[in-house]
């Protein structure tokens, strides 16, 4: 697979029971902590950021993919040039 075969990604979210959705955050915002009351699974397609759990930031740029459980606490802070990923939501 290709860093941004996003068709297969979709697909392989939508076999995993995820609904799916496109997001796009400006650029340099800072997403306090929070909490999702849904499992998380997505993929940037352009821009980057940095996901921070239990005081551990990871950085995700294009093509790269990220999930996180329901109810876990998160905080985020979008690149200079903003992010846009494909997202999938699962009830939990």
């Amino acid at each position: 697979m290709s860093n941004l075969d996003i068709a297969k990604f979709e697909a392989e979210l939508s076999a995993g029971g995820y609904e799916i959705a496109t997001k796009s955050v400006e650029p340099s915002s800072v997403v306090e902590e929070h909490t999702h009351d849904f499992d998380v699974s997505g993929m940037v397609t352009s821009g980057g950021f940095e996901i921070t759990v239990d005081d551990n930031a990871t950085h995700y740029g294009v093509g790269d993919k990220f999930t996180m459980a329901a109810g876990c606490s998160h905080a985020e802070a979008i690149d200079a040039q903003g992010v846009s990923f494909t997202v999938g939501r699962r009830a939990n």
